[in-house]
C-alpha cells in the first residue's frame, strides 16, 4: 500500500504487526458484518499514522474495504486517506493522527462503557460488557494529554481499559532518548495503571497472554508494554529512516527476501484469509449472535431498561419539559443553563457530564446526582479535574462509544486547551456538547487571564461547529435544544456569569430564532428598516436600548438577535434576507470580542463594536464594559456616526 502510494508509514506497521495480529485474531469481539454492534471492544490506533496496518486488518477482517480501496491508500477520495477517518472507513472507532488523543478517546470510551454497564447491567444479564483497546506509540505518550488521560483513568481504576504500548525507541526525528528518558513503568503505576512488559514484540504467546492476563484484572487499567522493532525486516529497521516514507523498491526487495514473503503485491495466501475468516469474522458472528439472545431475554424480563438502553444509542428526538422565562425575569446564561441540565438529567437516562474542576462556577453539576468514581459508576457528575484536553477528548470517546449523550464544561478562556479535540469533533462529525462560562470581559476582577477575546471568532473560523451565545434564558433553553437536536456537529455553549434580563419576545421566538442562528428580535416600525443593529449574547439588550435610543432621535432600525452564526448561515437566502435585507446598509454589530469578522454582516460600510488589539483589564465588570465602550450609547453614537 505505502509503496503503491509513494506515501505512508511503514515503520510502525511492520513493528507492530504482531501485537495487532494477537489483538484481532485471539481476543478482540468485533463483528465485520455489523460495524455498529453496541456491544463490541472497541480498538483505537491512537498512533493514527500506521493507518496501513489497521486499514489491512480491517480488509482481512471483512470489513466493507476491498482491495481495489488498499490499492488507493492515501488517494483523493478514497476510503484509505492518510489517517484513520470515523465515518469514512468501515470498522474505523475514531479518527486519529493528532498524537494522544486516540489514548484520550479510548479512556471516554471505557468510561462509557463503565457507566452504562452500571446502570443496566442486571444478575446474569451482562449486556454492556467488552474492552476498549488502544494501540498507543512513544509519540502519543510525549503528549501532554497522555498525562491528563491516564492520570484519570487510573483514578477511575477503568478496568477494561488496555493500552498497547508499541515501545520502539523511534519518533520521526530519531532516537526517543533525545527528548524522552523517563521511566514509562513508574509514570504508569503512579497513576494506579497496571503495567506489563514483553520483551519480544515478535512473540505471539507472549503477547496473547499479556493481553489475556491484562482481561482478568478489572480493577486497574493495564499499559502492555511491548519491545518492538521500528520497520521490522527492513534495511533500516531500528532507526527513523523508516518511520515516515516509502522503502522504496530496493529496500523492499531486501525486507521481502528477510521475511520471507514471496507472494505478489496484494496477494493475500488463502490460508492467511481462512484465519481471520475463522478467528475474527465467524467468532464476532457468533459472539453477536449469543449477545443479541441474551439481550432479546433482557428485554423480556426489563423491558423499560432495554428500551432506555436503545434509546441512547439515537439522537434526541423527544419534546423536552425544559424552562422558559418572562419579561422581568433576569438570570446568567450559566444558571439557566443548570436548571436545563437539571431537567434533562431527569428526561434522559443517556445525558451526564462534567466539569475542569469548575462545578461551582460552570453551574454543570446535577443537584440531584453523585459523582462518577472508581465505587460509583453510576454517578452522573464527572469530576474530569483540571484536565481540560483530557476532557474534551474523553467527550468525543463517550460519544464516538454510543449509549451516552456527554458534555464538558470550563471558563470559556480555557477552551483554548481543548481546542485540539474539538477540532476533531468538528472532523469526526459527532454531536459533543461542551459549555463555556464566563464568556466575556464581564468576568471582572479576574482580568485579561480569565476574559475571552478572541475565541468567539476562533471557533466560528472551525468548519462544523455551531457556536451559540444565547442571549437570555429563553435563549439559553433555545440553544441547549439545538445542541441535542445536532447530528453531526458539535456545539459550543458559550454562557454569560452575570445576569441577563428576559427580553420582550423571546419566549414565542427563541426556540425558532436560534435553531435558524438568528433572527429578528424587535422589528423596526417600518416595513424597510432604516438600518440594523446585530448582537449577540448579553450585548442583545445594549442593542435594544440603543434602538429605543434612536428611536427617540427619529431613527427606525430593527434588533436581530444572531446567536449562533454557522446555523444562520446555512438557512435560505431567501430568509437570511429577511432578517438582514441587503438594501439596508447601515449596520452596526456589538459582541464583547474581536470585531474580526463581523465585516460579513455589517458590510464594509457598517460598524462594529468590540475589543480590538487588547485583552481585558481587572475591575469592576461594569467599568469595564464602560471602558471599552460596549454600551447603548455608544452602540447609538456609532449609527449615528453612519
Amino acid at each position: 500500500m505505502i509503496e503503491k502510494a509513494n506515501s505512508g508509514h511503514p515503520g510502525l506497521p511492520l513493528g507492530a504487526a504482531p501485537m495487532a495480529y494477537t489483538l484481532w485474531t485471539k481476543h478482540l469481539n468485533i463483528n465485520p458484518t455489523d460495524q455498529k454492534w453496541v456491544n463490541r471492544d472497541r480498538f483505537i490506533l491512537s498512533a493514527g499514522h500506521g493507518s496501513a496496518l489497521l486499514y489491512s486488518l480491517l480488509h482481512l477482517s471483512g470489513f466493507q474495504l476491498t482491495i481495489d480501496d488498499l490499492k488507493q491508500f492515501r488517494q483523493l477520495g478514497s476510503k484509505t486517506p492518510g489517517h484513520p477517518e470515523y465515518g469514512v472507513v468501515d470498522g474505523v472507532e475514531a479518527t486519529t493522527g493528532p498524537l494522544g488523543q486516540g489514548f484520550g478517546m479510548a479512556v471516554g470510551m471505557a468510561m462509557a462503557e463503565n457507566h452504562l454497564a452500571a446502570q443496566y447491567n442486571q444478575p446474569g444479564f451482562n449486556i454492556m460488557d467488552h474492552y476498549t483497546y488502544a494501540l498507543a506509540g512513544d509519540g502519543d505518550l510525549m503528549e501532554g494529554i497522555s498525562h491528563e488521560a491516564a492520570s484519570l483513568a487510573g483514578h477511575l481504576k477503568l478496568g477494561k481499559l488496555i493500552v498497547l504500548y508499541d515501545d520502539n525507541s523511534v519518533s520521526l526525528d530519531g532516537p526517543t532518548d533525545m527528548a524522552f528518558t523517563e521511566d514509562i513503568t513508574k509514570r504508569f503505576e503512579a497513576y494506579d495503571w497496571q503495567v506489563l512488559h514483553v520483551a519480544d514484540g515478535n512473540d505471539v504467546a507472549e503477547i496473547s497472554a499479556a493481553i489475556e492476563y491484562a482481561k482478568q484484572h478489572t480493577d486497574q487499567p493495564t499499559l502492555i508494554d511491548i519491545k518492538t522493532v521500528i520497520g521490522y525486516g527492513a534495511p533500516d529497521a531500528g532507526t527513523n529512516a523508516v518511520h515516515g516514507k516509502p522503502l522504496g523498491s530496493a529496500h523492499m526487495s531486501y525486507a521481502r527476501e528477510n521475511l520471507h514473503w514471496d507472494y505478489d503485491p496484494f496477494e493475500i495466501p488463502s490460508d492467511v484469509q481462512d484465519g481471520f475468516d475463522e478467528n475474527v469474522r465467524a467468532r464476532g458472528i457468533a459472539t453477536e449472535e449469543k449477545w443479541n439472545a441474551l439481550f432479546e431475554a433482557y428485554a423480556v424480563q426489563f423491558p423499560e431498561l432495554a428500551d432506555k438502553f436503545l434509546t441512547g444509542f439515537k439522537p434526541v428526538h423527544a419534546e423536552l419539559d425544559l424552562p422558559v422565562s418572562h419579561v422581568g425575569e433576569s438570570e446568567s446564561g450559566r444558571n439557566t443553563s443548570q436548571r436545563v441540565i437539571q431537567a434533562l438529567s431527569e428526561q434522559l437516562p443517556s445525558f451526564w457530564g462534567g466539569s475542569a474542576d469548575l462545578f461551582a462556577s460552570n453551574k454543570t453539576n446535577v443537584k440531584a446526582a453523585d459523582a462518577y468514581e472508581a465505587d460509583n459508576p453510576l454517578g452522573k457528575n464527572i469530576w474530569f479535574g483540571v484536565r481540560e484536553f483530557a476532557e474534551a477528548a474523553a467527550v468525543n470517546g463517550m460519544i464516538l462509544h454510543g449509549g451516552i449523550h456527554a458534555f464538558g464544561s470550563t471558563f470559556f478562556v480555557f477552551s483554548d486547551y481543548m481546542r485540539a479535540a474539538i477540532r476533531l469533533a468538528a472532523i469526526q462529525k459527532i454531536p459533543a456538547t461542551y459549555i463555556f462560562t464566563h464568556d466575556s470581559v464581564a468576568v471582572g476582577e479576574d482580568g485579561p487571564t480569565h476574559e475571552p477575546i478572541e475565541q468567539l471568532m476562533g471557533f466560528r473560523a472551525m468548519p462544523n461547529i455551531n457556536v451559540i451565545r444565547p442571549a437570555d434564558i429563553n435563549e439559553t433553553t433555545a440553544a441547549w435544544k439545538a445542541a441535542l437536536a445536532s447530528a453531526h456537529t458539535p456545539t459550543l455553549l458559550v454562557l454569560t456569569r452575570q445576569n441577563l434580563p428576559t427580553l420582550p419576545e423571546t419566549e414565542n421566538l427563541a426556540d425558532e430564532g436560534v435553531c435558524r442562528g438568528g433572527y429578528v428580535l424587535s422589528p423596526a416600525h417600518a416595513d424597510k428598516p432604516e438600518g440594523i443593529l446585530i448582537a449577540t449574547g448579553s450585548e442583545v439588550k445594549a442593542a435594544m436600548d440603543a434602538q429605543a435610543k434612536l428611536r427617540e432621535a427619529g431613527h427606525d432600525v430593527s434588533v436581530v438577535s444572531l446567536p449562533c452564526f454557522e446555523l444562520f448561515d446555512s438557512q435560505p437566502a431567501e430568509y437570511r434576507e429577511q432578517v438582514l435585507p441587503a438594501s439596508v446598509t447601515k449596520r452596526v454589530s456589538i459582541e464583547m470580542g474581536t470585531t474580526f469578522g463581523w465585516e460579513r454582516y455589517v458590510g464594509l460600510d457598517g460598524k462594529a463594536i468590540g475589543i480590538n488589539n487588547r485583552y481585558g483589564e481587572s475591575g469592576n465588570p461594569d467599568q469595564i464594559i464602560e471602558q471599552f465602550g460596549i454600551t447603548a450609547d455608544a452602540v447609538r453614537d456609532a449609527y449615528l456616526d453612519l
